[in-house]
């Protein structure tokens, strides 16, 4: 049932200090598992998670900063991103003018060209040089992807793909899928309910599902629909504990009643 066989099990969390990475820290620690953090800031994540982690200092977007974050792990949940859309996020060069912003804004090709973290320098790219520097006897490799992969041509996801966010995703997947480690890829939906790190009208919002809506998973790009993050942290923990969600490709969405505990094993059975 669990991949989880040994004392020595370690799972590296990719973007642990976001929204979902935070939850999916504190839901492993919780169930009493090894936890290393990839970091940027070391600082911020030694305050945020109370030195209860090991920390490991690296970028994925920098190839040589990640065999020594990647050294003896037994697991990898990546929950990098960055916005859809062109923000501070992004990281542009300071130094371009008024009219150079104004071009980067409104141009897709031209905005990836002068960011340091869109999307394909962090879905894409930052995610193949992840799985580059996994160790080949690899448990599992958890990726936090999308829904619309597959439907970037429908509204809305044609929207959402403006900037080549879905596009990037795809190439990350891509990236796992042809590695030849075992995997689960996991397309949530809308992002909802803190910890709130998104710059988008749900986090203005403050948006909560409070716990009453079920849990849909589904196949074949064919959901849409919110997706609380607490949910998305769930799925990439729990798929980790069952074997039935290796090698799966599934969408995540909130929807109906929700029942008085999720049964993670029963959702990961019925996935094709």
């Amino acid at each position: 049932m669990t991949s989880f066989d040994s004392v020595e099990d370690l799972v590296l969390v990719a973007g642990a200090t976001g929204g979902v990475g935070q939850l999916v820290v504190g839901n492993l620690l919780e169930k009493g598992l090894k936890v290393r953090v990839l970091t940027r800031n070391a600082a911020k994540a030694e305050e945020m998670f109370n030195r209860r982690v090991e920390i490991a200092v690296g970028d994925i977007r920098q190839p040589a900063t990640l065999p020594t974050a990647t050294q003896d792990v037994t697991h990898i949940i990546n929950c990098t991103g960055t916005t859809a859309f062109p923000s501070a996020r992004w990281e542009f060069d300071q130094s371009l003018n008024l009219i150079e912003w104004g071009i980067t804004f409104l141009n897709p090709k031209s905005s990836e060209a002068k960011a340091k973290n869109s999307p394909a320098k962090v879905d894409a790219q930052g995610v193949s040089n992840l799985v580059a520097a996994a160790p080949r006897n690899l448990k599992r490799f958890v990726f936090v992807s999308s829904c619309g992969i597959e439907r970037k041509n429908q509204f809305p996801f044609s929207i959402l793909n403006a900037f080549g966010v879905l596009d990037a995703k795809q190439k990350g997947e891509e990236s796992i899928i042809n590695s030849g480690l075992p995997y689960t890829i996991i397309r949530p939906g809308r992002l909802i309910d803190g910890p709130y790190t998104s710059y988008d009208l749900n986090t203005l919002l403050k948006a909560k599902t409070g716990g009453k809506y079920g849990v849909v998973v589904g196949t074949g790009d064919t959901l849409s629909g919110d997706t609380s993050r607490i949910d998305v942290a769930n799925a990439c923990v729990e798929c980790l504990l069952h074997s039935s969600s290796s090698r799966k490709i599934f969408e995540i969405v909130n929807q109906g009643q929700r029942p008085p505990a999720i049964n993670w094993e029963t959702l990961f059975s019925g996935l094709e």
